[in-house]
């Protein structure tokens, strides 16, 4: 069976869109307020949707695939960083749990603090981010972020690589 460039990149896309959706159902259904970090992850998911989905579209040839690869690739990694960030706040001991902040919203709209400002002191965390609301299987829901993006970083690179391995093997079968 031939892999498809485009196929594998649409998977890599539904992965993130029900992973978007999972989150969004936790925060509306089940009333989870999602942290500043858990906002910065979705952006990171949402970002490595979107790769995969114009990838998947475009379906070019070549380093083509590449690039939006390493789009995906890039929002992926970025995320599992500040997951990282996540799942190291919530395993600090109780005494060292930074002081909860204000929300995103209030730094951006009620104090106007400009976005990079805004950034830095969200990957610091706070209190909230440190906060262990659920957890399955033993691990909390950032730690299965986590390993959700480190799963979506090799699907990107095997969404470019095993049509490649597909087509050396037809090519050399003949």
């Amino acid at each position: 069976m031939k892999s498809s460039y485009a196929l594998l990149s649409l998977i890599g896309f539904f992965a993130c869109a029900g992973g978007l959706a999972f989150a969004l159902y936790l925060q509306h259904f089940k009333g989870f307020e999602p942290c500043p970090l858990c906002i910065f992850q979705r952006v990171a998911m949402a970002a490595c949707g979107l790769a995969f989905l114009f990838g998947a579209l475009h379906n070019p040839k070549g380093w083509g695939r590449w690039v939006y690869a390493l789009l995906a690739d890039g929002a992926a990694v970025i995320g599992a960083l500040i997951a990282g960030r996540h799942v190291w706040l919530q395993n600090l001991p109780p005494d060292q749990v930074p002081a909860c902040g204000p929300t995103l919203g209030y730094l951006l709209e009620d104090m106007g603090m400009p976005l990079f400002e805004v950034v830095q002191m969200v990957l610091k965390g706070d209190g909230n981010c440190a906060i262990i609301d659920a957890a399955w299987l033993g691990l909390s829901l950032p730690m299965w972020t986590l390993i959700g993006f480190i799963g979506l970083s090799l699907w990107a690179m095997l969404a470019v690589l095993l049509p490649l391995i597909s087509t050396r093997r037809a090519t050399a079968l003949r």
